[in-house]
């Protein structure tokens, strides 16, 4: 897994592969460009046919203070993926578009909400998004004592093993910086080796269950899905099941 930033000229540099925006052609608007941190970035990489679609992983805050937006772009044989991970340097130059519905971009004025993430391995992108969000929320709260007033926040997050359960210490860090809002529960379909003391207490051996989900459901609370198709349908379908409105069931699939 290796962290693109894609950087608007002349402001901050990234110390891994980074890939810059020509701000004033795309026109891109501060309202657009908080928007854009919460969903997904579409790559027109120059001599690569392929166009590349990559999960935007930081914050709205990150591109607000520092002009910086971070994907997470898995090492395989997709051409785009390849040229950012062998080829992609710094001042490189692509074309990007914004495309997805999958975003948590509340109001100061709207209505407060819990949020329930589910994630399954690489899915975590895009929800790590709106945690890290939530969690600038809850400072913002915290040192202004106004803005938008989130509820709790629960992540679910399945891989095969500890090993493959990406930005894991950014997770913890966020859970105990704020352990009366956010939580977490980790789970492991497929580990063979001893689990990290540090992270033994989140830690579930087994698929994220039905019950685990719907013991979370209220009419306050919003899910976000992010997985495998087999994983998104199945939790989507099971909250439909109980009564969770439509609008509240937020998913995105893209493999």
């Amino acid at each position: 897994m290796a962290c693109a930033a894609v950087m608007i000229p002349g402001l901050l540099r990234c110390s891994v592969g980074a890939i810059r925006i020509e701000a004033a052609s795309l026109r891109l608007t501060l309202s657009t460009l908080r928007h854009l941190t919460l969903t997904r970035v579409d790559f027109f990489i120059p001599g690569v046919s392929v166009v590349g679609g990559f999960s935007i992983c930081s914050s709205p805050r990150l591109l607000e203070q520092e002009r910086v937006i971070e994907l997470a772009v898995k090492y395989t044989n997709h051409p785009p993926a390849l040229w950012v991970h062998n080829t992609c340097t710094l001042d490189c130059e692509v074309a990007v578009r914004v495309g997805g519905e999958f975003f948590f971009d509340p109001q100061p004025a709207d209505a407060s909400r819990n949020l329930v993430l589910i994630a399954g391995g690489v899915g975590i992108n895009p929800l790590l998004s709106i945690l890290r969000h939530a969690a600038d929320l809850l400072r913002e709260q915290a040192n202004k004592r106004n803005g938008y007033e989130i509820g709790t926040i629960k992540l679910f997050y399945s891989a095969k093993n500890t090993s493959e359960l990406l930005f894991k210490k950014n997770i913890l860090d966020l859970v105990n910086e704020f352990p009366e809002k956010i939580a977490c529960s980790l789970h492991v379909t497929k580990q063979t080796t001893q689990i990290n003391a540090e992270l033994k207490p989140y830690i579930t051996e087994g698929r994220i269950t039905e019950k685990e989900i719907r013991d979370h459901i209220s009419k306050e609370t919003l899910f976000y899905i992010c997985g495998p198709p087999p994983m998104t349908d199945f939790f989507s379908k099971q909250l439909e099941n109980n009564h969770v409105p439509k609008e509240h069931i937020c998913f995105e699939k893209w493999w």
